[in-house]
């Protein structure tokens, strides 16, 4: 490397730029120099931690040749790339010829580039005919792509990033944004403190750094979301502050939105969410005043049993206000991973094609065969198997190949016990990734070397629907390859080897555009010669490359429904999947921390992060503390109805009392029963299928003599509970 290559982070899905260059590092050998692009849209030269520190985890921990075992109870070997393809099509033909094509199944990642998507998707879905392809954006991001699908007939976030410095008010619900999109929040933060007239309203149980920004924090009691913005809604009606022309010419379904709102009178939704009046009318107020309103949302939404309900209500206030396609204004669902977006469009769910098309539409599941050269019929009408369907289908023996690519589900899944169990009596799991060991590794009988952030070329598209060229400054290390390379020659080994003949992802991605052309996403103007030039954000057509589309959807008041009309939802809450009782008195909420990423596999390896983040805790307000008889500093034993784990406490007023925290980036790999998962459940929203990771019923006991469990745990003593 010697000129400076411009990249994105692979972390959150602010997609930062980034900017590498060679520099001789202790040693006096050439080393990546991590800085922001100034010249990148999106973060303009900002950087958070993660992002500079990334390229000290780029050698560590690395996996570099295919290895496989016979069983989970013996040791890897190293073998070839030979081997290795000849077991995996192996594998998948024999269940081709027992007419068990749906028991093999593939759970991919955000942190994929655009490329290595599509590939997976075209293996999947078109040579093998199953939908059986999903990824850990079910766990993170497909709460949002169905809200906006079933309000407004098309996926994809209306907003852009600069409407964070037009608005007049940021409304931010469930979401950490300060540590977990940190350079949003600092977009927000500067453009707040020269503007004094905006306004920030933080709903959240914690007083987060976020919410220490805020003229106004609302600390709901957890799964009251609805309630609050229903109660909102329910004040400016009564106020008469409502988009009347809006909501007559290009909405539908208001009237059946008044009949619920109607119960949700200021001492109710106050009762229920356990705030005062004052605040409940503050909040109706800041909206009632303001022409620009921009809402923010992440996991604290979407990771809800009634996760979509909570999504389209949030939109329904957007609706019946009129804000929404004009700047400063707008619903906003902050992506999850770097390039959970890029998924999206190249149809990363097992109900979703590539396209923003839906399997069970038969116009576009033909419209893809006939790109793909595939007969008709071949792509299946009936949704695959989501994340946790994967699970329970290995626990049923319906799963009997599964393959993990770039995401560690013994750390991130919910209800970790059950799932490690699953896991195990898997029959034959591929598992590629670019680190070992991993918590994941440990129920893999072939593991495959996959090339990282700076090893491959490739696309991927941030929360604002900005594509970032992501180019290689350096080769793979050992025989590591790119995901896109091993799905495809898996594909030629099958039989399919002109679907699979690329010469490099710009190949790919050419093809990938093409299905995109005249769809919501429309991308078929872009080429990683363009894209080398300038990130470019979606719909960007082809013909259309003078940059004249509007950086915001909807500018015309025309939806992507039969109708072109906005769709109100109607929803009472339903509260927690799993509320406090008697025996479990606490709600566990869990979450980031703005150092760590994930379940660590990158951010472990850094020193500075590591010291910043050395160890798990648990926050616990001081009144559920004296009730339980718990000391700052001390080790608690938490428990839920699945599973325990211990944390050291952290005794604080900045947690709701009844609610506790803890962090969810401590594996098995990295410290001993701190895994927030194994407390979990996997109780999901109907809709979306993403499962209810933010809140869970928790008991505490703090760790003495006659904590016995602990002591065995941690080998202080030898007789058993």
């Amino acid at each position: 490397m010697t000129d400076p290559v411009r990249t994105q982070c692979p972390y959150c899905g602010v997609g930062c730029g980034l900017t590498v260059t060679a520099s001789p590092n202790r040693l006096g050998n050439p080393a990546p120099k991590v800085t922001g692009d100034r010249s990148h849209p999106s973060s303009q030269g900002m950087i958070c931690v993660k992002g500079a520190t990334v390229a000290e985890s780029i050698d560590t921990n690395r996996l570099k040749t295919p290895m496989i075992r016979e069983s989970l109870d013996g040791n890897f070997r190293p073998c070839s790339w030979e081997e290795a393809f000849d077991r995996i099509v192996q594998e998948i033909r024999t269940l081709i010829e027992k007419n068990e094509t749906d028991s093999i199944c593939l759970y991919g990642s955000g942190q994929f580039q655009t490329e290595d998507y599509y590939i997976a998707q075209k293996l999947i879905k078109g040579c093998l005919g199953t939908n059986n392809f999903d990824a850990n954006s079910r766990l993170c991001m497909s709460t949002a792509v169905a809200a906006y699908l079933q309000s407004f007939g098309s996926d994809g976030p209306p907003c852009c990033y600069e409407d964070l410095e037009l608005t007049d008010l940021a409304f931010l619900i469930g979401t950490n944004t300060a540590e977990c999109h940190p350079i949003i929040f600092n977009r927000l933060h500067k453009y707040l403190k020269r503007t004094p007239n905006a306004k920030l309203i933080v709903v959240d149980p914690r007083a987060t750094k976020t919410a220490e920004a805020a003229d106004l924090h609302l600390a709901i009691h957890p799964g009251t979301d609805i309630d609050l913005l229903n109660g909102i809604a329910y004040l400016l009606q009564l106020w008469g502050k409502l988009d009347r022309d809006f909501i007559d010419n290009h909405t539908r379904d208001f009237s059946r939105y008044e009949e619920v709102i109607r119960h949700y009178p200021p001492e109710v939704v106050t009762r229920k969410c356990g705030i005062n009046s004052e605040d409940l009318e503050k909040a109706a107020r800041y909206w009632a005043e303001s022409n620009r309103v921009l809402s923010l949302w992440s996991m604290g939404i979407n990771q809800s049993s009634e996760g979509t309900a909570k999504a389209r209500t949030i939109i329904n206030l957007h609706l019946m206000t009129g804000n929404i396609g004009k700047p400063g204004a707008g619903p906003f669902s902050l992506t999850g991973q770097p390039n959970a977006m890029g998924g999206r469009e190249a149809g990363g769910l097992c109900h979703l094609l590539p396209g923003y098309r839906s399997v069970k539409n038969p116009d576009h599941r033909a419209e893809v065969e006939a790109a793909w050269g595939l007969p008709p019929g071949r792509i299946s009408p009936v949704p695959g198997r989501d994340a946790w369907s994967m699970i329970t289908g290995l626990e049923t023996g319906e799963v009997k190949f599964l393959w993990i690519a770039a995401t560690n589900p013994a750390v991130s899944m919910p209800d970790l016990e059950r799932t490690k169990a699953a896991l195990r009596k898997s029959p034959f799991t591929v598992y590629q990734d670019a680190y070992y060991p991993t918590e994941t590794s440990a129920y893999a009988h072939l593991l495959l070397p996959a090339a990282q952030w700076g090893e491959k070329t490739g696309t991927m598209t941030n929360s604002e629907r900005m594509v970032t060229l992501t180019t290689a400054f350096r080769p793979p290390v050992g025989q590591a390859r790119a995901d896109w390379e091993i799905f495809a020659e898996v594909g030629r080994r099958l039989g399919f080897p002109e679907m699979f003949d690329f010469a490099d992802p710009a190949a790919v991605h050419r093809e990938f555009v093409g299905l995109t052309r005249g769809r919501p996403c429309d991308m078929s103007g872009m080429g990683h010669d363009r894209l080398a030039k300038e990130p470019l954000q979606w719909p960007y057509p082809e013909g259309n490359e003078d940059k004249s589309t509007d950086k915001r959807l909807y500018t015309d008041k025309k939806f992507y429904t039969p109708d072109g009309k906005a769709v109100f939802a109607a929803y009472h809450s339903r509260g927690l999947a799993e509320p406090p009782d008697g025996d479990y008195p606490l709600v566990l909420t869990i979450g980031r921390l703005y150092g760590h990423w994930h379940t660590r596999t990158r951010t472990a390896h850094i020193e500075k992060i590591v010291k910043m983040h050395p160890k798990p805790f648990i926050e616990i307000h001081p009144r559920d503390a004296a009730k339980f008889g718990i000391e700052d500093g001390q080790t608690v034993e938490v428990s839920s109805r699945r599973g325990f784990a211990y944390f050291p406490a952290r005794v604080t007023m900045a947690i709701a009392p009844g609610c506790v925290f803890v962090p969810m980036h401590w594996g098995a790999l990295w410290e001993d029963n701190a895994e927030a998962n194994n407390l979990t459940h996997s109780a999901a929203c109907p809709i979306s299928l993403e499962p209810e990771l933010k809140a869970c019923a928790v008991t505490l006991v703090p760790v003495s003599l006659k904590s016995s469990r602990f002591l065995v745990e941690s080998g202080q003593l030898t007789s058993t509970r």
